[in-house]
């Protein structure tokens, strides 16, 4: 069984003696003896990469591939042009993480300014940062951003995805910030209780547009009611939406924030996704992670380098109003290309083909019967209610190779639809739907 460790034996030696010591217990005679494991550790031996490569296919092996999806509700599978992978699979590109070394990495840095650009464009926003984590991450770091000495309440949408909201809780109750869930009413947030519950002491009032049920809130008021009280208005977006409805800044929003997985990225169980972040100038200082900004060298040709970085975010760690540094750049990148690929006529595009294809669908399931339960406005997911038991219409759509919508409840599916479902995919989960009301 070979070793992981990349160091022959004799450069270990070599190293031991260059710092004055004959055996690795040399070096490491300084911990006490009661503290040393004095046996092997309780782990299997190692296997060989052909052993290793055939467990992990077998593993997979258990996962079910489906070809058809009407399934969102946070990851969502759209086309990705074929540019994007055969630019992030460049390795100079792929091995790419940290550049703190500016005169060695404007390649990425250059890629990462242009992320930043796009996301500007798409939402609206004056900066954006080189991104975070996830979508949740992004939501969560956008409340903690908005309070102040006087201010550390926040006010969430209770339309917003469910995980969202408990990363937001997770982060408020570690952050001190008093978290109070707008109620919902016909699947959007109650504006009367919004307004009875703003005060000189919100930070921030958070919501999603279009939110988890796939409605479109009524985004300006909501944002003229924070606005009244001098509160920081938050939207959570869906970037592809963004083709067809109006930005954030458009109703008026502080910050924006999403989830940037549809812009590029695969569906992939637990990532890696993406959180974008974006806002006005007013609160540039304020906005987590890196900043890649453009400027000038000595010899006058421009130059990218990582600029705006709090200082505590690296050093003194326990006063800094967030300890996030970024995700991935390789995410970043893979959304700069895909937005640079499909440009502003290709997310109107997409976006328009979504809205109308779960319109469609949305139509052929009432004509079977189904409740469509959105009372507002929906972008390319919606809910329906029917009799007939969640898990037996799911159950039957599975069967025939179809992955069907999210169950909200035993009768209440939140169902999806983007740009690669075709009218031939729609049509046959209706035969199927026609069939299982007949039984």
């Amino acid at each position: 069984m070979g070793s992981y460790v990349p160091n022959t034996v004799e450069e270990r030696k070599e190293m031991l003696q260059e710092m004055g010591y004959s055996s690795i217990e040399d070096l490491f005679a300084h911990i006490p003896e009661e503290l040393k494991l004095k046996r092997e550790l309780d782990i299997p031996e190692g296997k060989t990469e052909f052993e290793v490569r055939r467990d992990m296919e077998q593993i997979a092996a258990k996962n079910r591939v489906f070809k058809t999806i009407f399934r969102g509700a946070g990851a969502y599978r759209h086309f990705i042009p074929a540019m994007v992978r055969s630019v992030i699979s460049k390795e100079n590109l792929l091995t790419a993480y940290t550049p703190y070394q500016a005169e060695i990495s404007q390649g990425i840095l250059q890629s990462i300014f242009e992320y930043q650009t796009m996301i500007c464009d798409l939402t609206g926003m004056d900066v954006s940062n080189a991104s975070v984590y996830d979508g949740a991450t992004a939501a969560a770091e956008s409340v903690a951003m908005c309070q102040d000495r006087k201010r550390h309440k926040a006010l969430i949408a209770g339309t917003v995805s469910p995980y969202v909201l408990e990363v937001i809780k997770t982060y408020c109750f570690g952050n001190g910030i008093e978290l109070e869930v707008i109620p919902e009413k016909d699947g959007l947030i109650d504006k009367d209780y919004l307004k009875e519950h703003m005060d000189d002491r919100t930070a921030c009032v958070y919501i999603q547009h279009p939110n988890y049920y796939g409605n479109l809130e009524d985004a300006k008021a909501i944002g003229d009611i924070v606005h009244e009280v001098g509160a920081k208005y938050v939207m959570g977006v869906n970037p592809i939406s963004l083709g067809v409805i109006k930005t954030p800044a458009e109703y008026g929003a502080d910050v924006a924030v999403g989830e940037g997985q549809p812009l590029g990225l695969s569906l992939g169980f637990g990532g890696p996704y993406l959180g974008f972040m974006a806002c006005k100038e007013a609160m540039m200082r304020k906005l987590p992670g890196r900043i890649v900004g453009e400027t000038v060298d000595h010899n006058g040709k421009t130059g990218y380098v990582l600029t705006l970085q709090a200082r505590e975010q690296h050093i003194r760690r326990e006063k800094a109003s967030s300890n996030i540094c970024s995700n991935q750049a390789l995410c970043a990148l893979a959304v700069g290309v895909y937005l640079a690929t499909m440009g502003n006529e290709g997310i109107r595009q997409a976006a328009v083909l979504c809205t109308s294809k779960a319109h469609y669908l949305a139509g052929e399931l009432e004509k079977l019967g189904f409740e469509i339960c959105n009372k507002a406005e929906f972008f390319h997911e919606f809910v329906t209610e029917s009799d007939i038991a969640s898990w037996e219409i799911l159950k039957v759509l599975e069967e025939k190779g179809i992955l069907g919508g999210y169950p909200l409840d035993e009768h209440h599916i939140l169902w999806c639809c983007t740009e690669v479902n075709t009218k031939e995919e729609i049509d046959l989960v209706i035969r199927i739907l026609k069939e299982v009301q007949k039984c």
